[in-house]
């Protein structure tokens, strides 16, 4: 799990500390180079994937094309269940995606149905039919699409024509479009995506600054349309695009602030805590890049001291609620994951890598009923209860918040496509080299023009990160020269890397890229070895609690999760809509329960804490879900004790943790942790007793 020393992080750069990284180079006889590099350098430009253009900072990593990915193992398996579960068939429910009075479909942008939902499911949703090449899926994403490029108003603004304010066009709706048009222009290179954007952009340029990214949503989430504007323009070479995007910062809310953020809404702070080092790049003032990672450090120090890679928002983060059973909404950790791989390209630092990591395994999964029929608005480290309760104010909302309902919090209910295919979609990433380098291990394949232009399929075999052993064999028509880079995460000492059966590296340094230099050939293999400890880390600041770490998973409690079925229209929240036609019954909401005890302490040799756990593999899940409850592959035994006066307190929720180490007279017991992404409910920071 990432360690974030922020200690290492100077004032003006976090990543200035990879300057004084001497890369050692191996040299093998079949002229194999072998080394060790913090990033990539960008004295380069790659010459077949969009980079930035000048007077742009150039970028580390390049995002790849959609289409390069073919997804495979647990990845294609989650995605599929997306398909079959709520994101493939929302538009039987969602009233926001009725093609009936909604304001995507018309011109004049009026309707009673028309804001957000829309493009928050379409992103995913067309995504994920791209990446399975399901041709149902592309034509029900192309409706929209087509109607997005073909109501575009005569002044070049597009969408729902919102108004908050006199004469203040709400732009919010439009920014996740922009995103969609843009994987749609990366599907089928469609030149109406490029010609609607400029008319917009050109309008956007006449709007007064008083009257510009007003909202608080948009002018929270001004970053999104820069990175937008940014797209565009090293598509086109406009210049006027570096005007608006000078206009857009300069309108966005201070994501600048030492000690402060201009709001404190989860979704708002990992979403918008990267605008800075977005705006860096045309910039070039290293203030900028310093104040993003200064947001990073002051929401992870104040409220992210806890497992899973977020931090306690409920709904807004709260001064005194930063114990692990603070919540984060669904749509906070796709935006994190989002903002953390935007910013792996823009800083080259694998700190973004490693932790969309440790949210996409360990935070992510578990917001979902298996099937991905239902998911839930708010998900904690803690959560020992999921029901329709009112559990304010323990958490921020007031309402049925915590439980699985397909038809409620219509935000993440769309949001939430999205999660998955965007990790994959940076799992490789082309370098300025001509090279690629493998950010995220996922079994699957992907295609990329490297070297003088050859095609290379790379097909990863790997059940990472449930396994340590990442395989990737190479395909080509013909050999090709060029740089391959595999990140070792901040967790994996002791890495190795063999190439055709050869090692080539040994006890690779955690956080930094293998860098291998070599002719390929069709049919060569390069092995990855990536061998898991046991860690335990504490959490001083949270009342010195421990969470139990294997490899990039963070363990959990096992409870035994009781599912009682519930009216999915009775238990959503006030602002849910949905269509005439949808039936509860077909997608039911669910409350669960403990049906064991969840009040345990661990026992640990303070010496030696590693040795006071074992690691048992369990056969791999005959469906490929190793999320899927009671279906995960590893499991860890522990040694606990009861803490009597640690249950749900007066609010219905799991009670804040008491300080460590804690006295009880309970028997000590044997007791089993599963990865806490296959854990709906759970207890993952941990009281140690004594």
């Amino acid at each position: 799990m990432p360690q974030y020393n922020f200690k290492l992080l100077p004032a003006a750069l976090g990543i200035i500390v990879f300057s004084g990284f001497a890369a050692v180079k191996n040299v093998y006889k079949d002229d194999l180079q072998v080394s060790t590099v913090a990033r990539p350098v960008t004295t380069s430009v790659n010459t077949y994937y969009t980079s930035n253009k000048q007077p742009l900072q150039p970028q580390y990593f390049i995002k790849l094309p959609v289409t390069a990915f073919a997804p495979g193992g647990w990845l294609k398996k989650q995605l599929e269940l997306q398909r079959d579960g709520l994101t493939g068939h929302l538009g039987e429910i969602s009233i926001w995606l009725s093609k009936k009075d909604n304001a995507w479909l018309n011109k004049e942008g009026k309707g009673t149905y028309g804001w957000e939902e829309l493009p928050y499911w379409l992103k995913g949703y067309a995504n994920i039919g791209y990446v399975l090449q399901d041709q149902h899926m592309i034509a029900a994403a192309k409706f929209w699409i087509e109607a997005v490029l073909n109501n575009q108003r005569d002044n070049g603004d597009f969408g729902p024509n919102v108004e908050k304010g006199a004469g203040k066009r709400d732009l919010w709706t439009n920014m996740p479009m922009l995103w969609c048009l843009q994987s749609y222009y990366e599907y089928a290179k469609d030149q109406r995506v490029l010609d609607l954007m400029t008319k917009y952009f050109k309008w956007q340029l006449t709007i007064p600054d008083d009257k510009f990214l007003e909202d608080y949503w948009e002018n929270s989430r001004g970053g999104d349309e820069l990175s937008s504007v940014y797209w565009l323009y090293n598509r086109t070479g406009d210049a006027f695009l570096l005007d608006l995007a000078t206009k857009i910062d300069r309108n966005t809310a201070n994501w600048r602030q030492k000690d402060n953020l201009p709001n404190w809404h989860n979704v708002n702070i990992a979403q918008c805590f990267r605008e800075p080092a977005q705006y860096f790049l045309q910039s070039g003032n290293q203030n900028d890049l310093a104040a993003t990672y200064n947001n990073f450090r002051l929401i992870r120090e104040g409220f992210g001291q806890v497992p899973g890679g977020m931090f306690g928002g409920d709904e807004n983060v709260r001064k005194g609620y930063d114990d692990p059973r603070q919540a984060v909404e669904t749509c906070g950790m796709v935006e994190q994951m989002t903002s953390d791989n935007m910013l792996l390209g823009i800083t080259g630092d694998p700190l973004w890598a490693d932790n969309a990591e440790d949210v996409a395994f360990n935070t992510f999964p578990a917001a979902f009923m298996p099937d991905y029929k239902a998911l839930r608005y708010l998900t904690a480290p803690n959560m020992t209860i999921s029901d329709s309760k009112n559990h304010h104010p323990g958490i921020d909302n007031k309402g049925p918040f915590l439980m699985m309902n397909p038809f409620s919090s219509r935000c993440c209910q769309h949001n939430h496509a999205a999660g998955w295919v965007y990790y994959l979609e940076h799992s490789w990433m082309a370098t300025p080299d001509n090279g690629i380098a493998a950010q995220h291990y996922l079994e699957g394949d992907v295609s990329a023009q490297v070297g003088d232009g050859t095609t290379v399929t790379f097909r990863s075999v790997t059940k990472y990160p449930f396994e340590d052993a990442v395989n990737i064999r190479l395909s080509m028509e013909k050999n090709v020269a060029f740089p391959l880079y595999l990140r070792i995460p901040e967790w994996a000492t002791n890495s190795s890397v063999s190439v055709n059966g050869r090692i080539v590296m040994k006890n690779a340094i955690a956080g930094k890229y293998i860098k291998l230099e070599h002719v390929w050939k069709n049919g060569d293999i390069i092995s990855l070895k990536l061998p898991m400890a046991l860690q335990v880390r504490t959490w001083e600041k949270n009342k010195h609690s421990v969470s139990v770490n294997y490899g990039p998973l963070t363990y959990s409690l096992k409870i035994r999760e009781d599912f009682n079925k519930e009216d999915s229209k009775a238990t959503a929240i006030w602002d849910s809509k949905w269509q005439e036609g949808a039936d509860p019954a077909k997608w039911p909401s669910y409350e669960i329960f403990a049906g064991s005890p969840w009040n345990y302490g661990l026992v640990i040799d303070s010496q030696h804490p590693e040795k006071s756990f074992s690691v048992h593999a369990k056969p791999w899940p005959a469906d490929n879900n190793p999320f899927a409850t009671g279906h995960a592959p590893v499991e860890i035994t522990a040694k606990g004790k009861r803490i009597p006066a640690w249950g749900l307190d007066s609010t219905g929720l799991t009670a804040v943790l008491p300080q460590s180490p804690v006295a009880t007279a309970a028997k000590e017991e044997a007791i089993t942790l599963i990865p806490m992404g296959a854990a709906r409910l759970r207890i993952t920071a941990f009281p140690v007793t004594r």
